[in-house]
């Protein structure tokens, strides 16, 4: 069978239904009971080439504020004279935090527009963190104030992903959103990397205060710079008009009608398998590299992958956007990024599983990493595909279990290698988990809308 018939037809069968189309503009005639449409307003390119500059950024600047933690976690833990359990407690208050966020800060944002919920989350885990060490010298217990302070950074970071979602589906072209989602992908990366070289220096020249400082200092120019120079004065807002007082998208019964569809079904379990193995890989990356090459150069494994990740995500957008304006239908361009995702960068990690010199497998780390990045132009997307109206809680639903699903895998992960002592079993175990969720993905995933209760007028700015 031909890969382009797994993926499904191409751009020479491209004659579908009307109903079928996702972003069709539709008329709707509002019925008594019935919702009210809502009017979005598509972003003309120089604006949307503003805004992805400014969210890649953003998204950076997110990054570097959420590792500054990690980064000075054992300069903290020797001036308030915390055990590794105290540290570990202050760093696991994020997670709680991050996960009970993301459905309602993607819900907020389908009703109110993504970017004012960026800009008000961003504006206060950034006064946050660039207050941290003046917390951290209250009278209180230090370990409270910190593990406090995590718990905050958590919560209102954890409306990120989700209002990138809500924003991309309502804000850009289909045929542009791969590109969007990719270098936010990318800017996760790029932000990884500064806080790791940057903030690394800071700490050892200024001090831990330092790292907090700059993260959050830099964070509060960036909401500053989003409000006066691209909101301030303009009516982004997506007005959603009420009448019968109803919210968009998020009953009870609508939920269930929506998560019946076997293509929605497919794209959370294809997102949960990705993250638990993304999320576990990248925690187990450098102990892997220090038990098995414990006289390498450590800055090479934590700097190469993440470089040719930041290449390669937005790579991957440029290639589906490509693929999608010469008349690709959408889905099999979805089906084809996750295939590489999910299926080529296991190739990469069966190949760990053998004894390998350090210089091999470097190469076939980036390489796994690199492909995996492709997800962004895949699953991520395809939730803006299947719901538009309510991506962004749709996605917030998905990635709080993703997180949830990935601190099992890490669990797991640790204890085959207790028991093992082989990185072999934990390389398969993560090939098995993502061969699993591309199967079903690429079974039963669609990207025509399953929203079709909440129809969107699309309009330009």
């Amino acid at each position: 069978m031909a890969l382009w018939q797994i993926f499904g037809e191409t751009k020479h069968n491209l004659e579908v239904p009307e109903k079928n189309i996702p972003n069709k503009v539709f008329a709707h005639n509002v019925s008594e009971g019935e919702e009210p449409q809502r009017q979005t307003a598509i972003w003309p390119r120089p604006l949307a080439q503003k805004w992805t500059v400014t969210l890649f950024l953003g998204t950076c600047l997110l990054y570097c504020a959420r590792m500054a933690m990690p980064i000075c976690a054992v300069n903290m833990a020797t001036t308030f004279g915390w055990s590794k359990t105290q540290s570990g407690v202050v760093m696991g208050g994020f997670f709680w935090g991050y996960c009970f966020t993301q459905v309602l800060g993607g819900h907020v944002s389908d009703r109110i527009g993504g970017e004012r919920v960026l800009l008000l989350a961003t504006t206060s885990w950034a006064s946050i963190t660039a207050c941290t060490p003046l917390l951290a010298q209250l009278g209180i217990s230090s370990l409270t104030s910190m593990t406090v302070a995590r718990f905050l950074m958590g919560l209102l970071q954890g409306v990120h992903y989700p209002s990138l979602a809500s924003l991309c589906s309502q804000r850009v072209d289909e045929g542009e959103r791969g590109f969007l989602m990719s270098t936010m992908g990318s800017g996760s990366y790029m932000g990884t990397l500064m806080v790791g070289g940057l903030g690394s220096l800071m700490l050892e020249r200024y001090g831990w205060e330092s790292v907090f400082y700059g993260a959050g200092l830099l964070s509060g120019l960036w909401s500053l710079t989003v409000w006066r120079f691209l909101l301030r004065g303009q009516m982004n807002t997506i007005q959603v008009l009420s009448s019968h007082g109803s919210s968009s998208g998020l009953s009870k019964k609508r939920w269930l009608k929506m998560f019946k569809q076997p293509s929605v079904c497919a794209m959370v379990f294809a997102h949960l398998c990705f993250s638990s193995t993304c999320y576990s890989l990248m925690s187990w990356l450098p102990t892997f590299f220090k038990d098995t090459y414990p006289h390498a150069k450590g800055w090479v494994c934590n700097v190469i992958p993440w470089l040719v990740a930041i290449a390669s995500a937005l790579f991957g957008g440029i290639i589906s956007d490509h693929l999608i304006q010469q008349g690709f239908r959408t889905s099999s361009v979805r089906k084809m990024m996750q295939f590489m995702s999910m299926g080529v960068s296991s190739v990469f990690l069966l190949l760990l599983c053998r004894p390998l010199s350090f210089p091999s497998a470097v190469i076939f780390v980036s390489a796994a990493m690199g492909l995996a990045t492709f997800n962004s132009s895949g699953v991520s997307v395809n939730v803006q595909d299947l719901a538009p109206s309510c991506a962004g809680a749709l996605f917030g639903f998905m990635n709080m279990c993703g997180a949830f699903t990935g601190l099992v895998l890490v669990y797991v992960s640790g204890y085959l290698i207790e028991v093992t002592a082989s990185w072999g079993y934990v390389f398969s175990l993560f090939t098995m988990v993502n061969t699993m969720g591309l199967g079903v993905f690429l079974m039963f995933g669609e990207a025509n809308r399953v929203d079709l209760w909440n129809l969107s007028e699309v309009t330009r700015v």
